[in-house]
């Protein structure tokens, strides 16, 4: 399998490395499965220039990206960039437009395309996730869901794979996203090299996500969350928090499913969710008490809530 990892100046170092690290370390162990040993990993760094420079200054030598005409796959590693409107500003740029076109041609090759975390949104401005389904980082997805409304987001995934292009989600899910790549050839491998650099499965982000942090894109939604977060241990109806907030019910569904692609007792439940995950990691008291401080009359509701938060 000949994969390119297309390196670009300010890809983030310990993206690009955890998607080296993962594909030649499945080289390297591919002969220890059991039975018929899987295809040879052939991995190339490219580049649009010999030699580009990491987020953090680190030089990296590059193949020309030719090189990646000819692959199984293309994967591009998230840039450095954490703060969402530099981030937007750079992946639409000039600097950036040979990447786009690099991405668009492979696409229209149909070369299949791996990226995560912030290299999500080079891919969707390039326009070669539109109509299908992709992850991003969790605390980018209001940002990326406002920009590129022909991309179906799933924030809580942390892989998605969809039309020939596979996403993952926040700076780590690189891990993920090379071993979803071994997987597709062999899961056997992938789950050797999962042992071997001790990964954990996570087959979702929604136990990293951060309410709040989310709502802030929006000031409605961010009242809302306030507004909601204040009565966790009462009923919270939608119509009255709506009220309270001077705007009608439907204008908060929309925000809310706007701004998280979710519903407003979608957002109260994450909240009584991340409230009762602090009180059970930070007091003795059991689960049934938990509930009832987060507004539920028994544990079974919340029992549920808390299996679906950590399974995804």
């Amino acid at each position: 399998m000949k994969v390119a990892v297309l390196a670009v100046d300010g890809v983030f170092d310990s993206g690009i490395s955890a998607v080296l690290d993962v594909l030649h370390t499945a080289h390297a162990l591919r002969r220890r499965v059991t039975g018929a040993a899987p295809p040879a990993f052939d991995i190339r760094t490219v580049g649009v220039r010999r030699r580009v420079r990491t987020g953090l200054g680190h030089r990296i030598d590059t193949e020309p990206v030719t090189a990646a005409r000819d692959a199984d796959l293309l994967v591009v590693p998230a840039l450095m960039e954490r703060r969402p409107e530099l981030l937007v500003e750079a992946v639409a740029s000039d600097a950036y437009r040979p990447v786009r076109r690099i991405l668009t041609e492979a696409r229209e090759r149909r070369t299949p395309l791996a990226t995560a975390c912030t290299g999500t949104f080079l891919l969707a401005e390039s326009g070669v996730l539109d109509g299908l389904r992709a992850t991003t980082s969790w605390w980018l997805a209001p940002l990326f869901r406002d920009r590129y409304r022909a991309v179906t987001v799933e924030e809580t995934r942390m892989v998605v794979s969809s039309g020939g292009i596979t996403t993952a989600g926040a700076a780590f899910g690189h891990l993920d996203l090379a071993l979803s790549v071994v997987g597709g050839r062999s899961p056997a491998l992938a789950d050797l090299v999962r042992r071997y650099l001790i990964v954990d499965d996570r087959a979702s982000q929604a136990a990293y996500a951060i309410p709040s942090a989310l709502a802030h894109h929006d000031p409605l939604v961010a009242a809302f969350e306030q507004w909601a977060r204040a009565r966790l241990a009462e009923p919270a109806p939608i119509a009255e928090a709506a009220r309270e907030l001077g705007v009608s019910e439907r204008t908060l569904q929309r925000a809310v499913a706007r701004t998280l692609g979710r519903t407003p007792v979608g957002l109260v439940q994450d909240l009584r969710v991340e409230q009762a995950e602090h009180l059970l990691r930070t007091t003795d008291l059991p689960l049934a008490a938990v509930a009832r401080r987060v507004g539920y009359e028994s544990p079974g509701p919340l029992r549920t809530l808390l299996r679906r938060r950590r399974d995804g």
